[in-house]
């Protein structure tokens, strides 16, 4: 590229956006000056590097590096998209790409399939978790360093892929031709009956058809004879603003005030209602909520909670509180940009994070409890926060997995013993129904003692620090002994600690070793029993004093 003539083009792009909006601006001339002044000096900068610096420079690679370090400054979600990046873009927004419907990690080197899609063509193939991929399309993945397998895999609607994969138990290769086509990523993967009941619908995302998968499953779930719901937006990211109001109009009557936004362009300001008759008004609702429940998430739940709608239960959300609007830039790129904050029906914003102000060092803290503000619900008028996210009605306590546990899962302990049992058992009883004996447990402690994994406990990285604070105040000669017979007290044995922590360990490993008979809706179908949430939803619908107590503010 010509670097006049790019930096001709620069200053003339930054111009017109400025013209573009200049009425938002307290004093148009000056921001005007600013603006063209930095991009001049901007434009001038790199052309001088480009000219003089020692080593080659990749424009794109310097600009974009240039614009994420500048987005950096504002908030996570403000992100920019070069044009490598919009295909992953459309992706995370419409939940469809072109493929076949699996996931793939680097295990030391190996390319092993790591999860398959229920009903995609790596089902139908025969592609099974756990098998390594050689080559695709003949091209030996060893031999090419860096490159992303995804790439190679994913292509057009109709065309074929041809896997080399390396299964369990074997060193023979096979060659598996899979073809392609469009891969839709559910925004409800499961739905299901827990009960005679309870019904149960799992909403993971809020892309383009969230509200149609949610109303389908409300719709065959009442069929069933469902008379009470678990709502579950656990591990739900977020998503399209217009799919969360869509489904909470599931639940409440034609226009409702479901959202409003409030940011610095005045038209965008907007009050979104309810469109549609609710599908039911009366039935009982659960929703399941943690910390990973954000944004779109949200605003159902709490959107739930401000009209008395339904109990939450796990626990405090997220926190984001934030809209985006993508604007399309030139060269077929792409602005995310963070435009409003929405306000649920209470009047509260349940974001947490205050961008606008930062600490001296650059760095972003939560609202503190002292600025939080009430707001009452709807109907009860029962207490409820801004600035925090959502937090349940009932909470349930959620500790966190044993350092062992979590060594086992991230080291593929877990992963590489459910493929073995697999190989080793060609069937097993129904998802809700499987458990593994205390002599299978047993069987897999001694396999895992002998695998290459470790981990440093809480208690021993607290003592680890305790012994260099010693030692730079010249306290360590005093307490040396104390310390030594401590960390033998502290210093944890793998076996043992696979048996202290046996129930929390066994319960993940029965997820790992269901997902290769029954993919994600067998791991879901075989939680129910032990999953904390979920009981304690059933434990509020077996006492439906409880619940109107709790929806009226007499919990």
């Amino acid at each position: 590229m010509n670097i006049k003539k790019y930096t001709k083009t620069l200053i003339v792009t930054g111009i017109t956006v400025v013209g573009l909006s200049l009425a938002s601006f307290s004093d148009p001339g000056e921001r005007f000056f600013d603006i063209a002044k930095n991009l001049d000096i901007y434009a001038t900068l790199f052309k001088e590097l480009n000219r003089y610096y020692v080593d080659e420079i990749n424009p794109n690679k310097t600009i974009k590096t240039s614009i994420d370090a500048m987005l950096k400054s504002f908030d996570p979600y403000t992100v920019y998209y070069a044009e490598d990046d919009i295909e992953d873009y459309m992706t995370m927004t419409t939940g469809k790409y072109n493929g076949i419907g699996i996931v793939t990690g680097n295990r030391n080197g190996r390319i092993v399939v790591m999860l398959i899609d229920e009903g995609t063509p790596a089902e139908k193939s025969g592609l099974k978790i756990g098998d390594e991929i050689v080559k695709v399309d003949g091209v030996d993945l060893k031999s090419k360093k860096g490159i992303d397998p995804g790439k190679l895999i994913k292509g057009q609607t109709g065309t074929s892929v041809k896997l080399t994969v390396k299964r369990y138990g074997t060193d023979k290769l096979e060659d598996i031709s899979v073809t392609r086509d469009v891969v839709k990523m559910k925004n409800v993967p499961y739905y299901g009956m827990i009960n005679d009941e309870v019904g149960y619908i799992d909403l993971k995302d809020f892309t383009g058809t969230a509200s149609k998968e949610v109303r389908q499953a409300f719709t065959d779930l009442k069929a069933k004879g469902m008379k009470k719901l678990v709502l579950d937006l656990r591990e739900n990211p977020g998503g399209l603003l217009n799919m969360a109001v869509d489904i909470c109009n599931v639940f409440l009557p034609k226009e409702s005030e479901i959202v409003s936004t409030k940011g610095k362009v005045q038209e965008w300001n907007k009050t979104y209602t309810g469109l549609n008759p609710a599908m039911d008004t009366e039935m009982p609702i659960t929703v399941l909520t943690n910390s990973r429940s954000a944004s779109a998430a949200e605003i159902v739940s709490g959107v739930i909670q401000d009209y008395d709608r339904g109990v939450l239960i796990g626990q405090r959300t997220y926190g984001k509180g934030l809209v985006q609007v993508t604007r399309d830039l030139t060269y077929n790129t792409k602005l995310k940009v963070t435009t409003a904050k929405y306000y649920i029906p209470s009047g509260r914003c349940i974001q947490a994070i205050d961008y606008a102000h930062r600490n001296p060092d650059g760095s972003v803290g939560k609202l503190p409890d002292s600025l939080k503000r009430p707001f009452k619900t709807k109907k009860s008028g029962r207490t409820v926060y801004d600035g925090g996210g959502v937090l349940p009605d009932i909470e349930v306590d959620k500790p966190a997995p044993a350092a062992v546990t979590l060594s086992l899962s991230n080291k593929y302990v877990l992963f590489d013993y459910a493929i073995k049992y697999h190989f080793d058992h060609p069937t097993i009883k129904a998802a809700k129904d499987f458990e593994i004996s205390d002599a299978e447990y047993n069987e897999f402690v001694k396999w895992a003692s002998s695998q290459e994994f470790d981990y440093t406990t809480q208690a021993e990285k607290d003592l680890n620090l305790l012994e260099a604070s010693a030692k730079k105040e010249r306290y360590y000669d005093n307490v040396s002994e104390q310390l030594k017979a401590l960390r033998s007290k502290l210093s944890h044995n793998k076996e043992a600690d696979m048996m202290k922590f046996k129930d929390e360990i066994k319960t993940a490993l029965e997820q790992e070793i269901i997902v290769h008979y029954y993919l994600q809706k067998g791991t879901r179908e075989q939680s129910f029993a032990k999953d904390p949430e979920i009981q304690a939803a059933l434990k509020l619908f077996g006492d439906m004093n409880r619940y109107n107590a709790i929806l009226k503010g007499n919990k």
